[in-house]
């Protein structure tokens, strides 16, 4: 039987398309690529909330918010437009941990926090760069607006998406009393930390997340 060219072409593109079997073998594939890439960092998160194969029976010092919450709950954007929860989740190259200090009126606790969320961050040394700052502040006196950006270069402000209203976590209220969140490199703010806190308790505690977990 003589084979038309329209017939050949019809072969071709049918030989073009995947087998199911190669269809399951590119589902594993990817499935086994996100479990390498992400899957260290929900262990992680599983082991510190649990304690599950820690040896150490490390137990968090800040307050957990459980259940999580997460960013985009808070409706805040950067100071260009940005929504902040856009620079979190599986999607991103080299993704975060972030620690962000909240508050109505940034008075003289306000202002601890603030100072003590920057030494943390700089005594992590090497892993410094696993983990960055922001600012979500109400009201910020001049004397603190004046020496920002020579103190609090590297901490982003952060205020409130047009017509929208934060959700705070439970036991996080910044008109009454500044916090720290800490947002894990997933987008959930998973602790808060308070005067009532030290910069060695925050130290140990992200030191223990950033050991658990290589992904942020």
């Amino acid at each position: 039987m003589t084979m038309t060219m329209a017939d050949k072409g019809t072969q071709h593109q049918e030989s073009d398309q995947p087998t199911p079997d190669q269809v399951r073998r590119g589902r594993r594939t990817a499935f086994l690529l996100f479990a390498l890439g992400f899957g260290p960092m929900i262990i992680a998160t599983v082991m510190f909330y649990t304690g599950w194969l820690n040896p150490a029976g490390h137990t968090n010092n800040g307050t957990l918010v459980q259940p999580v919450v997460p960013v985009q709950a808070l409706h805040l954007q950067t100071t260009s437009g940005e929504p902040v929860e856009a620079r979190f989740g599986p999607d991103k190259v080299d993704p975060q941990w972030l620690l962000m200090v909240v508050a109505g009126t940034c008075g003289s606790d306000c202002q601890e926090l603030l100072y003590l969320a920057r030494q943390v961050n700089i005594a992590l040394g090497k892993n410094a760069n696993r983990v960055s700052r922001a600012a979500a502040l109400g009201a910020v006196p001049p004397g603190l607006s004046s020496k920002w950006s020579r103190e609090y270069s590297l901490m982003e402000r952060l205020v409130p998406a047009e017509g929208a209203t934060p959700a705070w976590p439970t036991g996080v209220d910044p008109d009454t009393e500044p916090r720290i969140l800490l947002v894990d490199p997933f987008g959930n703010v998973m602790m808060h930390y308070g005067s009532e806190h030290s910069g060695k308790d925050m130290l140990e505690d992200l030191k223990h997340l950033l050991k658990l977990s290589q992904i942020g």
